[in-house]
């Protein structure tokens, strides 16, 4: 039997759910678990078939306990789903393997690309992708928006539009980084679920249009297919070292072609259960690829203009 873990679950009950569903039509006796620092208080793992405790990501006998639990339990794939634990599941990669435990994850140094801001832009220039001007400390023109070169879920993001909005550890932390600042009135934003399969290609492009955004989440949210699918499927139809669900995020211009690339998460996103409900069904080909040894064919027959509420 091949068990299957999404770690750092959380509230992830969608994701579980999902799973659950898909794993029940293609392997019946198997179960979807989670892992947590603490289950007790994760709603996700109220809804797994068991949990169990993990230490956190610092602790160094993380991956020593986790290999235990995925023995103990009869895990074969794990599902990560925060940005944090993504370099160390892939820097353990071999380890796991050694243990017969497979993880749905890209490789070291195409996250170390999605981790860094700088680096990301820059890999979206080398795919001929454009993206907001970065500026200098010195040399900047309002309105400035400031985000930090690791940052995520929009944590310590800063709009600067006068000179009285700086503070002075705006100027002296090196972590944060200055850009253009990209006019909502003028462009609208998306987060487009990509699926890539072993062979590192593209499979599927879901662009979910971000109708209102709390804490870098979607809580409203649309399915739209418009030119952002043919411009990814152009630019990133092939990433050396991406696996498995990826969220990309972009503005586009509302009257123009123009297309601005921002940041890639090697992650399912808060707001991929839109793109499941819409037929993108990456938690099916997640199991057909790495539990049943299937190939991914491309698929684009996913619902459009499908409307997701959070509550």
């Amino acid at each position: 039997m091949s068990n299957l873990l999404i770690t750092s679950a959380g509230k992830r009950v969608s994701l579980v759910k999902a799973f659950q569903t898909e794993l029940q039509k293609l392997i019946p006796e198997a179960k979807v678990l989670t892992a947590d620092a603490s289950p007790g208080l994760s709603a996700a793992c109220a809804f797994a078939s068991n949990y169990f405790k993990v230490p956190r990501l610092d602790n160094p006998n993380y991956i020593n306990e986790l290999i235990n639990n995925c023995e103990e339990n009869n895990i074969k794939l794990i599902i990560p789903t925060i940005d944090t634990e993504l370099l160390i599941l892939a820097e353990n990669r071999d380890k796991l393997l050694s243990h017969g435990i497979n993880s749905v994850i890209s490789s070291e140094n195409f996250i170390h690309k999605c981790r860094d801001k700088r680096l990301t832009h820059s890999f979206f220039s080398q795919n001929n992708i454009e993206t907001p001007q970065e500026f200098s400390k010195d040399d900047y023109k309002l309105p400035v928006f400031i985000k930090p070169v690791d940052g995520s879920r929009s944590l310590n993001t800063f709009l600067i539009n006068s000179e009285n909005d700086f503070v002075e550890n705006h100027f002296k932390n090196e972590q944060l980084l200055f850009f253009e600042y990209i006019d909502h009135s003028e462009y609208d934003e998306f987060t487009c679920d990509l699926y890539y399969g072993k062979d590192n290609k593209l499979k599927c492009v879901v662009p979910r249009k971000r109708i209102e955004v709390r804490d870098g989440e979607v809580n409203k949210g649309k399915t739209e297919n418009n030119i952002l699918v043919n411009f990814i499927q152009k630019k990133l139809q092939y990433i050396k070292g991406a696996q498995g669900c990826l969220t990309a995020q972009f503005f586009k211009h509302m009257t123009t072609d123009r297309i601005l690339g921002i940041e890639i998460n090697p992650r399912f996103g808060g707001g991929y259960p839109l793109s499941y409900c819409a037929g993108a069904n990456y938690p099916k080909w997640i199991i057909e690829e790495y539990l049943l040894n299937k190939t991914i064919e491309p698929f684009d027959a996913w619902e459009n203009n499908l409307l997701m509420l959070r509550y």
